[in-house]
């Protein structure tokens, strides 16, 4: 009982783990592609520079030491040293030697918006990366229905082949009871037994194509692939367009207007407050650090106005160059539109010719079999000979293929059309 239910067990999980449809193997490529793994990178990365950035608010502290000789200091004036001699008293004055260890406090209280545009900045750039990395698993999907429409296309060859191979067959044995009984010649046999192993070598031959595109297919969507089913027949809508590469234009023309508010922003004055604090020598109070050398403490406590118009000088070029960018992008957008657009309507065309072919096909189809059942009756009363049954044997097949390469190409051009619109 246990073994039976291990056994049933394998079976369930062979079955999950085996992606047979269309869909199926494009989700489980899209998880199993490399690029999914970027999202969570882009996403922190984005996350981490927004906090770097928004850490211009705090504080910051600089520390500083220092030691100077200077060949000129302050000094009493000489009539000032005359008076101090006849006072009995004696000046030093400032040395040349001096020395300071500090620490510099700055704090950002308006910047004009320049922390805000920049962190919208790297916000914008990381909402770009990730499209640009939905576009690539986007395109993951056109390449899945190259390899399974191919797949497919191997597999109605295959069957096709097999059916080839059973007409020949049974024809090959008919020509055998015949030579027995001395109604047709061994050269009539040996002709047709020929073009059965003929047949037989391209069957091992698609077989060989089927099994190199189904282990690529399988390794690209990280699971087994085995029995591709056909997928069913769509029926075309109008839709709006929801490419990701618009949303690439989009974010990108989005980022042009937060650079440009950057430029505003580099214009207004900024606040803030400062203070300094050393311990050294000489101080703030020269006058006493003439008379007596020593260490004292000093501070300075302010606030801070500045106005850089030096971004004047560049500010018509930098909007100028945006203005030229943002054009750039919708030209861009403008030429993707219109190849989408081109591409949209040759796809429904090309459905709509492979639907009339189709239909030729199935008439084709009909008459040719007719033909071949016919032929096999005149060479059983000996009206034709060999070569011209295996001749409308061949038609029938090479009718039957081609009915089901339109099918197999009709069916990847709607799904073609639903890639380009991103359905």
């Amino acid at each position: 009982m246990e073994k039976k239910i291990m056994t049933f067990a394998l079976i369930m999980m062979a079955i999950i783990s085996q992606a047979q449809t269309l869909e199926e193997c494009q989700q489980a490529a899209k998880k199993n592609y490399p690029c999914i793994k970027k999202y969570d990178l882009i996403d922190q990365t984005t996350e981490l520079t927004v906090k770097n950035i928004k850490k211009g608010w705090l504080p910051h502290f600089t520390a500083s030491a220092q030691t100077t000789y200077q060949s000129e200091v302050a000094s009493w004036p000489q009539s000032m040293q005359s008076m101090f001699q006849q006072m009995g008293l004696k000046m030093k004055g400032l040395t040349k030697e001096q020395y300071k260890v500090g620490i510099e406090l700055q704090q950002t209280i308006y910047d004009g918006g320049i922390i805000s545009n920049q962190s919208q900045i790297a916000q914008q750039e990381g909402k770009i990366q990730a499209a640009q990395n939905e576009l690539d698993l986007y395109q993951v999907r056109k390449r899945i229905n190259e390899m399974y429409f191919s797949l497919l296309l191997l597999d109605e060859q295959i069957k096709l082949n097999e059916n080839l191979n059973a007409l020949l067959l049974s024809s090959e044995d008919k020509l055998a009871a015949w030579v027995k009984v001395g109604t047709a010649s061994i050269s009539d046999f040996d002709n047709v037994k020929a073009e059965r192993l003929s047949t037989e070598q391209q069957m091992a031959n698609l077989k060989s194509q089927r099994k190199i595109l189904q282990h690529v297919l399988s390794t690209f969507c990280g699971i087994e692939v085995s029995q591709p089913q056909k997928p069913s027949i769509l029926h075309s809508t109008i839709s709006t367009n929801n490419r990701p590469e618009l949303r690439i234009f989009d974010n990108q023309l989005k980022l042009t207007e937060i650079q440009e508010r950057a430029l505003n922003a580099q214009l207004r004055p900024k606040f803030g407050l400062f203070a300094q604090g050393y311990y050294g020598y000489p101080g703030l109070n020269l006058f006493e650090d003439m008379m007596s050398h020593k260490w004292g403490l000093n501070g300075i406590v302010g606030l801070k106005l500045s106005w850089n118009i030096g971004a004047l000088y560049t500010r018509k070029n930098d909007k100028e160059k945006l203005k030229k960018q943002r054009a750039m992008i919708e030209n861009i957008r403008d030429v993707f539109l219109f190849n989408n657009n081109i591409e949209q309507i040759q796809q429904t065309e090309n459905i709509s010719r492979y639907h009339s072919l189709m239909q030729s096909d199935d008439e084709i189809i009909v008459l040719r079999t007719n033909v071949r059942k016919a032929a096999e009756s005149k060479l059983t009363h000996g009206i034709i000979d060999v070569n011209s049954l295996l001749r409308e044997i061949y038609n029938e097949n090479s009718a039957k293929t081609q009915r089901a390469i339109h099918e197999i190409e009709m069916l990847q051009e709607m799904y073609n059309l639903k890639y380009t619109n991103n359905e």
